[in-house]
């Protein structure tokens, strides 16, 4: 997989954590499946980690951006991606299963982070020939 495609699946990533984000800040815990019973505390966190997401869609939309993409910035990202996707086996195992919706999450947050770990350096590569 060149680099075209590691440009175009960071851009995509981004993207989608961007508008996953601003979707979670304007609605709250009304944007959570399986949430109807969260009180105010767990909207304003809800609001509150979602600028997070944002932003990192942000920090992956940066990323897409450079040329060549630094293969460091795609791994630190996908290892953040990696560790919120253990966060939510460590609730899995504390506190039960999480609506269905989530453990589809928590399988897309182990694979596309293995997917990007395996094309980090895929636009380096290409522009050192």
């Amino acid at each position: 997989m060149g680099g075209s495609h590691l440009k175009k699946l960071a851009g995509f990533t981004g993207l989608s954590c961007v508008v996953i984000g601003v979707y979670h800040f304007v609605l709250g815990t009304a944007s959570v499946p399986g949430a109807t019973d969260a009180n105010a505390t767990v909207d304003s966190r809800e609001r509150f980690y979602s600028a997070y997401f944002a932003g990192y869609g942000l920090a992956w939309l940066r990323a897409a951006r450079k040329s060549p993409i630094r293969a460091g910035d795609v791994r630190l990202l996908s290892g953040l991606m990696l560790i919120s996707a253990v966060g939510r086996l460590i609730s899995l195992f504390d506190r039960g299963r999480p609506h269905w919706f989530q453990e589809v999450l928590t399988a897309v947050e182990f694979v596309v982070p293995a997917a990007f770990f395996a094309i980090a350096d895929a636009d380096e590569n290409a522009v050192a020939g």
